[in-house]
Order: C-alpha cells, then structure tokens, then sequence
C-alpha cells in the first residue's frame, strides 16, 4: 500500500508526541558513552516543508506545530517542550517554521560519532527523496538506509554490536495487517534483544485493532517480563473522525525519567493543541 505518505502529516499533534518522547530516550540512553544504535523502522523522507507539498494540502502542521509554537510564545512550557521546539527551529533559518524535521532528521542531529542509525522506507517515492536528504548531512556516513520491509529485517539487526538500542516503530496502519505485523515483530526483537528500548506509535481510531493495541503490547511485555510506559494525547472528541484526533505510544524498556517529563508536559499539550473539552490525555506505567 503505497497511498500513504509522511508529508501529510508533518508537524501534526501525532509528531509532536512521537518526537518529543524520542528525544527523550534517545537523550537518556546517550547519558551513557557506548555507542548507541538508533533503528527507525518506517522513515519517510526525512525533512518536510509545511508550506509547499502534501503538508500544504493537509495544513495539519496549523493545529500542530504551529499552535504549540505560538502558545509557547507567551506561556511557560515543560523543559521537554522547549527542547523539543529547539529542534524543530534548528532546521528553520529564520524566526519562521517553514520546514519540519521528521524522526530521521531529529535523529541524525543526535548522533554521535559512535552512534548508528538505520533508516527504512519502502515507498518507491519516498526512499529516493530520503537517499537525497540524508546524504546532505554532515551525519551521513552514520546512517544507513534500507528500501526492505522493517517488520522483516529487524530482528537481523538485534541486538546491536553494542548491545544499546533504540527501535522507533511508527507504521502507518492503513493496512490492517501492520497490527498482526508489529505483535509478530515485537515477539521477536524482545527474544533477540530484551533489553534494548521500544517505542511504537499508534493512531487512536475507532477500528478494534487499534484499539486493542496497547493491551497487546502490555501482554507481550509482560510475556518477557518488560517494564512498560503507555501515554495518549487527545485534542478533541467529535463524533466523526474527519481527522485524526488521537494517537499514542507504548514504549518497552522506558526510562524512569519518561513519566516525569510527560507528567510534566502533556497537560501544556493539552492546553495548547486541545480543540475541545475531550481533550485529554493517557499516562500510565509498569515496573517488571
């Protein structure tokens, strides 16, 4: 299914959860000096303009980035939000947000020298426009870039030489065998690699296996005796889902400085994304 495309969705309020929870661990594991291997399953084309493109055609960036953006202006913010609109400014030269930076961007400017980061992408478009991005950055020779089905090749690449990991999973799910596909994924990095850190995106919808999600993952976690961190950002509730109104994470192997940050920073999201009075959000945790 090749419908799908990244742009659409750029600087939406799905991003910005996704990124800033992936800054978060990735900043956390990096505490640490060994070489940490960063593995993006579905990549997209890396970097995004918000005025031009399929980003212009959804405008999703103006109740996303955009909101959060101008809110932060003239309101205090959580430490992890501000950091996170660190690095979305970081690829705009002026004061102006015109281009928005999707998981493989964020995740080059963190690299360093020891640390990996492999890329897939199959969307025949797509791969060609992420070859191009990637190969302008000083990182370049960092990242490798896979035109292979993730779900297939991950566990060939757990664990890491360096037994320290981060696998960001992020499918689109317009198939609904990408449900099937991630349980079946998930079972085998954890035998492979337990320890390394896990965190899968997901659209809240109202179809089951969207729903079913998170309770699947818990039971894989707990399968394999995993600690667990489970958040949600809603920023409205209408009846029809004319677009998407909520998504999550579920992350295996989380930090214990995650919560904290998110306790932190999801009643500002709130706050500043929410359209309606079911604007809410999910924050909760296993320790194994």
């Amino acid at each position: 299914m090749f419908s799908y495309r990244h742009a659409f969705h750029a600087g939406s309020h799905a991003d910005i959860l996704k990124h800033l929870v992936m800054i978060h661990l990735v900043e956390y594991l990096q505490e640490k000096p060994g070489a940490l291997t960063m593995v993006d399953t579905h990549a997209g084309a890396g970097i995004y303009s918000l005025i031009d493109g399929f980003a212009a055609v959804s405008n999703e960036a103006d109740q996303g980035i955009y909101r959060l953006a101008k809110f932060a202006e003239t309101n205090a913010v959580s430490p992890g939000i501000s950091n996170y609109l660190d690095f979305i400014r970081a690829e705009n030269a002026a004061e102006e947000i015109t281009i928005y930076p999707g998981s493989p961007f964020i995740l080059a400017r963190l690299l360093r020298t020891q640390d990996r980061l492999k890329l897939f992408e199959l969307h025949p478009k797509e791969i060609d426009i992420l070859h191009h991005n990637i190969s302008e950055l000083k990182q370049s020779k960092q990242i490798d870039i896979y035109a292979e089905d993730s779900f297939a090749r991950l566990k060939g690449l757990m664990p890491p030489p360096s037994r320290r990991g981060l696998v960001l999973i992020d499918p689109s799910y317009e198939d609904k065998q990408d449900y099937r596909y991630l349980e079946t994924t998930m079972e085998e990095a954890l035998h492979r690699f337990a320890t390394g850190c896990y965190a899968i995106w997901y659209p809240c919808l109202s179809r089951r296996e969207s729903a079913a999600l998170p309770d699947h993952m818990k039971k894989i976690a707990a399968a394999h005796k995993r600690s667990w961190l489970h958040v949600e950002l809603r920023v409205e509730n209408a009846p029809k889902e004319r677009r998407l109104q909520a998504s999550g994470m579920f992350i295996i192997n989380p930090p214990w400085t995650l919560e904290k940050q998110l306790a932190e920073s999801l009643p500002i999201l709130v706050k500043a994304l929410g359209q309606d009075g079911g604007a809410g959000f999910v924050l909760k945790s296993f320790e194994a």
